[in-house]
Parts: C-alpha cells; sequence; structure tokens
C-alpha cells in the first residue's frame, strides 16, 4: 500500500534541493522574467531600426519622366504616392539627371559616382541578356513552326525521301533544321544560364538595392498616347511594351526586397496618377479601368486580432517550455542522484521505490507547471508591451492587444496538467536509465526534438483538431488550445474534443509514469557504471559476444532503421512512379512496392538476425507448429476480416481522409486489366513474408526478450502498425498485429503468421475487385450487401465472426506450445507460462 506520507517527505526533499540549484532556478524564474522582456524590447527597437534605415534606388533615364504627374522631387519620391509620406525618406533615389544642390542627399558625389557606375555596367549587360533572351524566344517559335508542319506529315519525316517528291525533300530539310536549331537551343541555354548567373552576382556585390531603368523618349510617348486618347484617334502600337520599364532586385537580400516593396508602392501609385489624367483628358470618368471595384469590409474585431496572435504564440510556448521545465529537474533527480552517490542512501529509507518514484515525478511536474505559467505571462505582458510600442506595420493593426478570455486561461491551466506530467514521467524515465548528466541530456534531447516538429505542425493554419487528432499525444492539446483561442465565439463546439483530449491525454501520462516506475524497479538501470563508450570495443563485442534472441535495444534499432530507409525511399519512389508512362504506373507501383518490402522491410531484419544472434531459427520463430495451429492461421483471418472492414467503415468520421496517394492503390487493386495473380503478389504475399520476418520474427523476439511477452506483442503491433504511417492503416495494422502476435508468441512459429497476414490482404484485394453492380444472391444478400464504399457484411454475420474469432484466440491461448526446444530458456517458459495464466485466469 502506498504511503502519501513518504511521496509528501520525498517530494520535500526533492523540491528543496532544486531550489538551491541555480540552473533550475534560472530556466523557471529568470529566464521568462527577465530574458523575454529584455529580448522583446530588444526586437523591437532592431526591427525598426532596421525599417528606418535609408536603401539605395538607383533610377537611369530620368530626363526622360514626364513632369506631370511628377515622380521624383530631388533626390527623393514626391511623398504623395506613398500611404505613409514619412516612407520617402526611406528611400535614397540617385539618378542619372542632373539635380539641384538643394536637393541632394546625404550620400556624397563620390558614393553617388559609384553607385551610377555599377548602375551603367548592370544596364549593359542586362541589354545583352535581353538579346539572349530575344533570341531564345525566335528559337522557339521557329522550332514551334518547324514541329508543326512535321506534325502534318509524320511518316514523310522518318523515311528517306524519293529522288522525284519534293515535298519528302522539304520534310528531311525541316528535320535537319530542327536538330541545328535544338543544337543552338542547347547552346544558348548555357549562355542564358551563365548571363544570368553573372548579372545576380554583380548586382549583389553593388550596394544597389533596386534599380530602375526607364526607357528612352518616355516622356514624349506617354503624351503622344494621352493626346490621341483625348482626341480618341486610334494607337498604332502597344504601350504596354514600348513604354515598359525595368526594375532590378534581389529578393534573397532581406534590405533589396524591403526597397523593393516601397519603390512598388510608389510605381504604382504614379502609374494610377497617369491613367487618371488620361480618363480625365479623354473626358471618361476615372472609374473605367474598374467596373467591379468592390468595397472590402474587414469585420476582424481588436480581440479577434489579439486571439488570432495568442492562438500562434501560447500553444507553442506551451508545449516548449513545458518540456523544457521537465528537462533539467529530471535529469538532476534521476542521473544527478548517481553521480553525486546518492541513490543507494534513498533506497535504504524506509519509502518504497514506487514512492520515491512518485515523489521525484511530481516534484518534476511541479516545475514544469511553474516554468510553463511564468513562460506565458512574461511573454504574454511582453508580447502586450511590444505591440503598444510598435508604432507602424502589422502588429499596430492589433491595437489594444487583449488578454486572452478567463474561460481560455482555465483550459490552459487544465490542459497544461496532462502535459506536463508527460513530459515529467519521460524525461525521469529517461533521465533514471542514464548514468550521468550529460548522458542524460543525450537521451532527452532527441524528445525536445520531436516536441518542436509536433509543435511546428500544430501551428500550421490547415491543421485543424479532429477526432484522430484528439487522440494523439502532445498534437490534441495544441490544437484544442490554439482552436479555444482563436475562435473564442464558436468555442463551445471544440469542447466536444476536450474528454478525448483529457483522457488521452491522461493515459499517456499514466503510461510514461508506469514506465517510469518499472525503470526504477530494475537494478541494472540504478546502478549501471558509468564507462567511456568506444565504437571500435563496442562493435567488436557485439559481434563476439552474440546471445540466442536479440536484445530490445537492437529490435528498436531495426524499426528506426526500416522507418529511416522508408523516408529516404519515399521521393524516389514517388518520383519513379510518376516518370513512368501513364499505362505503366500500376504496375510500376506494384514492382516498387514488392522492391520495398524485400529490401527495406525484410532485408535490415534478416541482416541483424544473423549478424547479432546465435539462433537464426530461434530468432525468427523457424519451427513447424501443430496442424492446430494451422489451422487457426487459416481460419482467423476469414473472421477478421469483416469484422475489422465494418469496424473502419464505423469509425471513418474519426480518421483524416485518405491520401491521394493511398487512393490509388486501392484503385490499382481493383482495376480489372491488371493481373490478379501480380496483385496478389505485391499486396499478400510479399507484405505477408517480409513484414511477419521483421516484425513478428526479428522484434518480437527482442521485445520479449527480458520475459514481459505481453509487452512484446503489444510493441510489435503498434511498430507495425506505425510503419504503414497512413492513420486508417495504422488502426487496422496495429488491431491485425495484436492477433498476429498472439498466434506467433503461443504458437512458437513464424508460419501461421505468414498464412494469415497472406489470406488478410487477399481478401482485400479480392473485395476491392468486386464489381460495383454485383448483388448478392442464394442467401448471400442476408450475409453482405453491395453499398457504394463496398462490400459490407450484415450483423449476423459480424456476430458470427466474433464468437468464432474469440473461441480460436482462446484455444490459442490455452494450448500454448511448450518450450521444448532446448534453446529457449527457462526464463522465456515461465515468462509464457505466467502469461497464459494472466489472460486465462478468471477470478
Amino acid at each position: 500500500m502506498i504511503q502519501w506520507k513518504n511521496i509528501k517527505l520525498i517530494l520535500m526533499r526533492e523540491l528543496r534541493d532544486q531550489l538551491r540549484d541555480r540552473r533550475t532556478l534560472f530556466m523557471v524564474a529568470i529566464l521568462p522574467l527577465l530574458l523575454y522582456p529584455a529580448m522583446g524590447i530588444g526586437m523591437v527597437q532592431m526591427t525598426v531600426m532596421f525599417s528606418e534605415q535609408p536603401r539605395n534606388v538607383v533610377l537611369l533615364g530620368a530626363k526622360d519622366l514626364p513632369q506631370h504627374p511628377q515622380l521624383l522631387e530631388g533626390d527623393r519620391f514626391v511623398s504623395n504616392w506613398f500611404m505613409n509620406p514619412a516612407d520617402s525618406d526611406k528611400l535614397r533615389v540617385i539618378t542619372d539627371a542632373q539635380v539641384a544642390g538643394d536637393d541632394l542627399s546625404d550620400i556624397d558625389s563620390e558614393e553617388r559616382g559609384k553607385l551610377l557606375e555599377q548602375a551603367h555596367k548592370l544596364e549593359v549587360d542586362l541589354k545583352l541578356h535581353q538579346q539572349l533572351l530575344d533570341t531564345w524566344d525566335q528559337l522557339q517559335v521557329r522550332l514551334s513552326q518547324i514541329q508543326t508542319k512535321l506534325d502534318q506529315h509524320p511518316k514523310q519525316a522518318q523515311k528517306e525521301p524519293p529522288e522525284d517528291d519534293p515535298q519528302s525533300e522539304e520534310m528531311q530539310q525541316l528535320v535537319q533544321e530542327q536538330k541545328k536549331l535544338g543544337t543552338e537551343k542547347i547552346e544558348l541555354a548555357e549562355q542564358i544560364t551563365q548571363s544570368n548567373a553573372r548579372l545576380s552576382k554583380q548586382f549583389a556585390e553593388s550596394q544597389i538595392q533596386v534599380l530602375i531603368l526607364f526607357p528612352p523618349n518616355l516622356s514624349k510617348e506617354l503624351e503622344l498616347v494621352s493626346q490621341k486618347l483625348a482626341r480618341h484617334e486610334p494607337i498604332d502600337f502597344d504601350p504596354a511594351v514600348s513604354l515598359r520599364p525595368l526594375v532590378l532586385e534581389n529578393t534573397a537580400d532581406e534590405k533589396s526586397r524591403l526597397a523593393f516593396t516601397r519603390v512598388s508602392e510608389v510605381l504604382d501609385a504614379w502609374e494610377n496618377a497617369i491613367l487618371r489624367d488620361r480618363l480625365s483628358r479623354a473626358r471618361l470618368p476615372e472609374t473605367l479601368p474598374n467596373p467591379i471595384n468592390p468595397d472590402v469590409i474587414d469585420l476582424a474585431q481588436d480581440d479577434q486580432l489579439a486571439a488570432n496572435l495568442w492562438s500562434k504564440l501560447f500553444p507553442a510556448l506551451l508545449i516548449i517550455m513545458a518540456a523544457t521545465g521537465a528537462f533539467y529537474p529530471a535529469i538532476d533527480l534521476g542521473a544527478g542522484e548517481k553521480e553525486r552517490g546518492t541513490m543507494e542512501t534513498l533506497l535504504i529509507s524506509p519509502a518504497r521505490r514506487t514512492e520515491i518514484v512518485l515523489g521525484k515525478f511530481l516534484t518534476v511536474m511541479i516545475f514544469s507547471v511553474s516554468t510553463a505559467l511564468l513562460n506565458l505571462a512574461s511573454m504574454g505582458f511582453t508580447g502586450k508591451h511590444m505591440v503598444n510600442v510598435a508604432g507602424s506595420g502589422a502588429l499596430s493593426k492589433i491595437g489594444d492587444l487583449s488578454f486572452p478570455s478567463a474561460s481560455a486561461l482555465f483550459w490552459i491551466v487544465i490542459l497544461l496538467i496532462p502535459l506536463s506530467a508527460l513530459f515529467s514521467a519521460l524525461c525521469l524515465s529517461l533521465a533514471t536509465f542514464a548514468r550521468s548528466s550529460k548522458e542524460g541530456q543525450y537521451y532527452l534531447t532527441p524528445l525536445l526534438m520531436v516536441t518542436l516538429g509536433l509543435t511546428v505542425f500544430c501551428l500550421s493554419p490547415a491543421v485543424e483538431i479532429n477526432a484522430f487528432y484528439s487522440m494523439m499525444p502532445i498534437v490534441g492539446v495544441a490544437l484544442l488550445l490554439k482552436g479555444m483561442l482563436l475562435s473564442a465565439v464558436n468555442a463551445g463546439t471544440l469542447y466536444v474534443y476536450a474528454i478525448p483530449v483529457l483522457v488521452s491525454s491522461i493515459g499517456y501520462s499514466l503510461l510514461a509514469l508506469w514506465w517510469a516506475i518499472d525503470q526504477f524497479q530494475r537494478e541494472d538501470v540504478l546502478f549501471r557504471e558509468a564507462e567511456r563508450f568506444e565504437l571500435g570495443l563496442w562493435l567488436k563485442h557485439l559481434m563476439r559476444t552474440k546471445d540466442a534472441l536479440p536484445s530490445f535495444a537492437e529490435a528498436g534499432f531495426c524499426f528506426v532503421i526500416i522507418m529511416l530507409l522508408q523516408f529516404a525511399v519515399m521521393n524516389t519512389m514517388r518520383d519513379a512512379i510518376l516518370t513512368a508512362p501513364e499505362s505503366m504506373r500500376a504496375v510500376r507501383s506494384m514492382q516498387l512496392l514488392m522492391i520495398q518490402q524485400l529490401a527495406i522491410i525484410a532485408t535490415p531484419a534478416l541482416i541483424m538476425g544473423i549478424m547479432l544472434t546465435t539462433s537464426v531459427r530461434k530468432t525468427f520463430r523457424l519451427f513447424l507448429p501443430s496442424w492446430g495451429f494451422w489451422g487457426v492461421g487459416l481460419l482467423l483471418p476469414f473472421m477478421l476480416h469483416p469484422l475489422s472492414l465494418e469496424l473502419s467503415a464505423s469509425l471513418q468520421w474519426f480518421f483524416p481522409k485518405l491520401p491521394p496517394g493511398a487512393a490509388a492503390i486501392i484503385k490499382e487493386m481493383s482495376d480489372p486489366n491488371q493481373s490478379l495473380w501480380f496483385i496478389l503478389l505485391a499486396f499478400a504475399i510479399a507484405p505477408g513474408i517480409c513484414e511477419e520476418i521483421a516484425f513478428r520474427g526479428f522484434m518480437l523476439s527482442g521485445f520479449g526478450r527480458r520475459g514481459r511477452v505481453w509487452l512484446a506483442v503489444i510493441l510489435s503491433s503498434v511498430t507495425f502498425g506505425v510503419m504503414h504511417q497512413i492513420p486508417q492503416q495504422v488502426f487496422n495494422a496495429t488491431l491485425m498485429g495484436l492477433a498476429l502476435g498472439l498466434v506467433a508468441v503461443h504458437s512458437r512459429s513464424l508460419f501461421p503468421g505468414i498464412a494469415f497476414h497472406m489470406i488478410y490482404n487477399s481478401l482485400s484485394v479480392f473485395r476491392e475487385r468486386i464489381p460495383e453492380k454485383w448483388e448478392p444472391t442464394h442467401g448471400l444478400q442476408y450475409f453482405v450487401s453491395m453499398q457504394p464504399e463496398g462490400l459490407r457484411y450484415s450483423w449476423p454475420l459480424l456476430v458470427l465472426c466474433a464468437v468464432v474469432a474469440f473461441l480460436l484466440l482462446r484455444w490459442t491461448i490455452l494450448h500454448s506450445r511448450p518450450a521444448v526446444d532446448p534453446n529457449i530458456s527457462s526464463t522465456d517458459s515461465l515468462t509464457s507460462s505466467t502469461f497464459n495464466r494472466r489472460l486465462t485466469d478468471t477470478k
């Protein structure tokens, strides 16, 4: 029985020790209370200073600018063209026209001359580049004309011309010209690439942020067009081509991008003024170019803008700071105890190990919650101050930044508790496994990286909470909080997801806490010696000191390798399918699927099993089962397939929509033009063999080596589901993995599982190939029916399948094959029998 008095004593001891630790105090108090305000104020000042500095804009052809409307005023753009007239001082305009001395800017004549020299060099190179582009366009037109003529006579262009056939001879001349122009096109493309690179380098090395080149005689051409429009005379040239200025910018340079934004604002306003002047001289309404000019009304309120800002900041900060707050206390309470030599003293105290873990867990959780809340409060006040001091820009539109509502703050605290509990238990488990504080940091850093990745995923505007995401750890909390902060008006609709988010989060926290308690119960974890790791010695030890079965770490490493290989070849496989001809894409995808099964899933497990174990037969369970287990492997998939199908159909609302790739694969399975045997080979036979070798062979043996067979079955089924990646397949594969794991454990053979897997996948293939217009007859209509989504099963059949499946699984457990093989250790035998007694215990 747990003594809460002991837990309280452990808690007070650990809290007192942590409050004396400078590192913990810095992360909990100093960082949020001092660093955030300092960083916020500093960032605001730096941003303002950067945006206020004037940028260089060089304008060539200024003498040809029209006097009305006026674009320039000395060395500045006319302030009327800016939405904020003060922005005119943020651009320094250097022109090639003579400017009066009083209008000169603060730039000296030497720098002005240098900038103009750079601009003229760019102008020369740009004209050469434009000539290359014009030549390219001419080549494209000529090649298109030749191809059009060749398409009209394809046969004559491919054979030798007769002596008296001038049309065929003309076709051959066109073919020769096409080849010649094709060679010139390749050479010209290389010249254009080099010219473009030279221009980009020259512009980046200059001190020019934006270069504007106005065409010659621009003022005269504009006046000519305006006069003709006023007299309603036709215009015999295209003003959009002859009067088009060139603007050079560098979007990779932040200064150039910012200057170009302001230059674009000026040119757009100036162009509209010219257009209004033309319409006025032609006695036409100014609204003529915009016959539909909608009035846009922004209904966003200040509190909604504030909620939009908080929905991006608070969920991300809550997750990251909850994890960070548990990071250092967990390392100090786990690995730090070992380094200080106080672990033995703590273990001989009257408190049980479970009570010790609970005391440490509550300590870490208190610091995690405190760190998250203090960071949220500090970030909130800092953000409000930043908005108030921002005189312009996007933040100024928010107005008086209001804090979230009381209900939103309440849910922040409620959701933070299970989130902090999850991070605290995970950090404490990993820190307990570590032999030193440094090693603990290595173990916990990947947890922070995974947390950061999930946080970035939740910040995407396209990701919203649904039933599936509400059950995911960390993601459900972040999306629910984001939705409540963002949709304060419609927050009532989000409360539906509050229960699954809280229940699943508490469940994950309890599971992580159980792992922490389990770590503390093991002597080999608590008293691991801190030794120096050397890769060479470790590899020698790994190859020389082998066991009959793989270790837990080797099984997990095999799963990691499989997932990494899948991610590595994902884009390659997609490109190979897309580049295949349309008629061959289905065949190509099935070929790649079989290659994936053999090379990515089966091969790593086989290599590791051969190299790291002494008994390949025992590792992969290559024993012949009894006839009863053969019957289970052959009959059980027929019972479970209808149940799995109907369960997935009833939970369709729970999962997101199938990705296009998965939908295409299902379509290929139902394509009657494809060979049935080839489809079965790709979707049933290859996965049945390869996936069973990896998951029910190597990984199940590794996960169950320490004696916890039930944990091995769960882990192998979960990894088997995760490997499928698509949520619907993850769910189905995990459930099927449990049945396959039970059969493999109790039959001590891989072969019934292979038969089960092949039959189960084959049933899916046959179901997809049933014609949509098929109607069941001869009594089948009482058991199955055709629906728009495919074949469905009736309730009587499902009840019968459930009863038979239960009896088969019960028979499998009761008739577990004894460990007659001498290589099987007594520990495995005892564990298996204990596992059987637990499953069959009716008390």
